[in-house]
């Protein structure tokens, strides 16, 4: 997607997150791909994709890419195999254990598990962006220009007064700088409304107007905002950002009640911190449905959001956990969708040590294990990163 920050691994100035998402944006800066402290953390997505593969290489996960998930296998209620596509063909792949982290929730899905998709009204989900990266930008102007009217409004408005814009957009979705690449910009701008993420047909039609939005918007940009002047397209990702699909319907579900009241949960397995962030299902811009939090606000992710409800052997982790259409306003964004994965892993290997399925788990051991593996899931683990000398650590 082109830069990229990690959303919402801090509270105000207080990090909430640890473990793998905190260990990956740590490493990227040390490699010089970008800037991680305890208030902020923007990095190159190439420089990041090297390190999560020598993450994965050295503890010894086989990776394939080119395979494409087809079904899944459910025997006497349980998930017991996936079937893929490649270059080699079809195979069938058997595991005691499987996390479904596809974001649509598609082994789930395949597996019979029920879900819910978009809102309570209309069943519409939010907006898919074709990311962009820029180049030729002098940020310090930008900057500068941006003061009194940070989403640029007046600019998309008086551009589409002129003819120079569709309405597709009417403010910044995020605009990302880092250092180490100091003339780029990766830009969260494009909307495509109305997309079903689980047709190839809907995929296809978003990318297509989501990259004539990209340069549609570089016109602007180079026209209408001092320091853009010369930019220029560098890149867009192979794939949209899905912001919302299916939700599998778990042993708990998460709602915005949950999410506004900061709730602690004693299954805890880490914390969200992001504002309740919801693009308009049908239109540009946010919608009414977006909340704004309090100062060093932060609530807990329980386990049994990652629990499917009628399937054994299988979690769910990423935007596809079980929650209200609201709630994944927040809980949708990396960070929390890498907390999530991290614990649905350790319960996997967990599960199958105690001999039971991951929903019998014994929690407080899962607890355990996630906090000898460096997450935060509570007060106790806050207070020690946030403890003088301890910044970026």
């Amino acid at each position: 997607h082109g830069h990229i920050c990690l959303y919402s691994a801090w509270s105000s100035s207080t990090r909430v997150v640890g473990g793998i998402p905190f260990e990956m944006g740590r490493r990227v800066a040390d490699a010089g791909y970008g800037v991680c402290t305890n208030s902020s953390a923007d990095f190159e997505v190439e420089g990041m994709k090297l390190v999560l593969e020598q993450m994965a290489e050295e503890c010894g996960c086989k990776v394939l890419y080119y395979t494409f998930f087809c079904d899944t296998v459910v025997e006497d209620g349980a998930a017991v195999a996936a079937v893929v596509q490649n270059k080699g063909g079809r195979r069938l792949i058997r595991a005691k254990r499987i996390v479904d982290c596809t974001g649509d929730g598609d082994v789930a899905a395949h597996a019979g598990c029920p879900f819910d998709v978009g809102d309570a009204e209309r069943g519409l989900c939010q907006p898919v962006t074709l990311m962009f990266t820029i180049g030729g930008v002098d940020w310090k102007r930008v900057c500068e220009f941006r003061k009194g009217d940070y989403k640029l409004s007046h600019v998309w408005k008086q551009a589409q007064a002129n003819g120079d814009m569709r309405p597709w957009q009417d403010q910044i979705m995020g605009w990302w700088w880092t250092p180490t690449r100091p003339d780029q910009v990766g830009c969260n701008f494009t909307h495509v409304n109305f997309i079903n993420s689980t047709r190839a047909e809907d995929l296809t039609k978003a990318t297509l107007e989501g990259r004539k939005q990209a340069y549609e918007a570089i016109q602007v940009y180079r026209k209408y905002i001092p320091g853009m002047e010369g930019c220029y397209m560098v890149s867009t990702p192979n794939t949209v950002g899905v912001r919302e699909s299916r939700r599998i319907r778990g042993e708990y579900t998460l709602t915005r009640d949950d999410v506004m009241s900061q709730r602690r949960f004693p299954d805890s397995i880490g914390y969200g911190s992001f504002f309740i962030d919801i693009h308009s299902v049908s239109g540009p811009g946010m919608d009414g449905k977006t909340w704004r939090p309090p100062k060093d606000f932060r609530y807990q992710i329980p386990y049994r959001i990652l629990v499917p409800k009628d399937v054994d052997n299988l979690l769910v982790a990423g935007r596809c956990a079980s929650c209200d259409h609201e709630a994944l306003g927040s809980l949708r964004v990396m960070p929390q969708c890498g907390v999530m994965g991290q614990a649905a892993g350790a319960a996997s290997a967990l599960s199958l040590r105690q001999a039971v399925p991951p929903r019998e788990i014994n929690v407080g051991s899962l607890q355990a294990e996630l906090r000898r593996q460096g997450c935060i899931l509570d007060e106790d683990g806050i207070k020690r990163i946030a403890s003088p000398g301890k910044a970026g650590q």
